[in-house]
């Protein structure tokens, strides 16, 4: 039987939306459910190593996110803005796929530019409304480093900035998690569950025998996609490019039950890296695996390679609301009524939500 979308839908107060990040990323409140005692705490993040144990791994997306969000004018002056979502090496060099705004005034084979500092040139769009843009550039720098030069922090909607020029410093090191590599500029949304982590927190988990095998997701804007679809499996799931390098494949097929170590994946973008890599492989590779991530994950689907997740609180109607109520009960729905009522004490006890807010841990 069909999901109604309307399941995983739910009213939040605006107030509980995060503006600004924690003070300090592990003073960040955490959830923690027990799915065997059906249980729920209440602490903060830097708790966490309370919760693991010698021989667990995380599972953690390292990709960093590009400053993409970039501002020219047309050359009748009009204002427009550009966001830089993926290269397209087919193209050549400083070739992107880009969202521009206003799109209707910037059809194939127009212009715009940041003077002195780089131009553009529609070459095509798709069905969806993406732009393929090529840029001229200074000598000696590529669009990436432009847009880390002059770039903001390609914030979601619901994150509001009246001045973000003046909070791009701020946004630039907190919509980052400390572990991301820097040479991995491929996102244009963060990996928000690992935003709480810190260098000291993840110094602490080391010296537990906690270790840390690396993804890297192409985390894009279909993550904010809501579902628009009357059912859930109607929707049209997005795609996103990722990487498993040979250590983390063998870390996804390492002994785990009780008293070994448990995969815990930090946050829905490692989960659908680990659970695509494993529909389709029984076992390591002899080299890094490059993939697209075009699963759905809903209930009542079974996981393969999760055995914990570290996540936020995400949005009503979304995927990743989908994606974690099947968590909850893997191979039942469930979880569909139990994340309402986890969620509506969230909202009571005023947990923070969405990217820059407080954290779940499901065990």
């Amino acid at each position: 039987m069909p999901l109604s979308t309307d399941l995983f839908d739910y009213t939040l107060p605006d107030r509980l939306v995060a503006q600004t990040p924690a003070a300090r990323r592990d003073a960040s409140r955490l959830m923690v459910v027990d799915r065997a005692t059906r249980t729920v705490a209440h602490h903060t993040f830097a708790d966490l190593p309370q919760f693991l144990r010698a021989g667990d791994t995380l599972f953690r997306n390292n990709a960093a996110v590009l400053p993409a969000r970039l501002h020219a004018r047309r050359p009748t002056g009009g204002v427009i803005e550009c966001l830089l979502l993926r290269p397209d090496s087919t193209q050549g060099h400083n070739v992107w796929w880009c969202l521009v705004r206003p799109g209707k005034k910037l059809p194939v084979a127009a212009t715009f530019a940041h003077e002195g500092d780089f131009a553009g040139t529609v070459l095509a769009k798709d069905a969806e409304g993406a732009a393929l843009v090529r840029f001229t550039t200074p000598a000696g720098q590529t669009i990436v480093d432009v847009a880390n030069r002059l770039g903001d922090v390609p914030l979601p909607p619901y994150i509001e900035r009246a001045d973000p020029t003046a909070e791009r410093p701020r946004d630039i090191e907190r919509y980052q998690t400390v572990y991301a590599d820097r040479a991995r500029q491929v996102a244009v949304a963060a990996p928000t569950a690992g935003l709480h982590f810190t260098p000291e927190l993840l110094a602490t988990l080391g010296k537990q025998g906690v270790t840390a095998a690396e993804v890297t997701l192409h985390v894009g804007l279909g993550t904010f996609k809501p579902i628009d679809t009357e059912h859930v499996e109607a929707h049209p799931i997005h795609r996103e490019l990722y990487e498993l390098p040979v250590a983390t494949q063998r870390a996804l097929f390492a002994a785990t039950g009780s008293g070994g170590g448990r995969r815990i994946a930090v946050g829905t973008t490692t989960v659908r890296s680990v659970e695509d890599f494993l529909q389709n492989h029984a076992g390591p590779t002899e080299r890094p695996h490059f993939g697209e991530a075009a699963i759905y994950i809903y209930p009542p689907r079974p996981f393969r390679g999760v055995d914990a997740l570290i996540t936020n609180f995400h949005q009503p109607r979304s995927t990743l609301l989908c994606l974690v109520s099947a968590f909850l009960t893997p191979g039942s729905t469930e979880g569909i009524a139990w994340l309402q009522e986890i969620y509506a004490e969230a909202i009571v006890r005023e947990y923070r939500f969405f990217s820059y807010g407080d954290a779940m841990l499901i065990l």
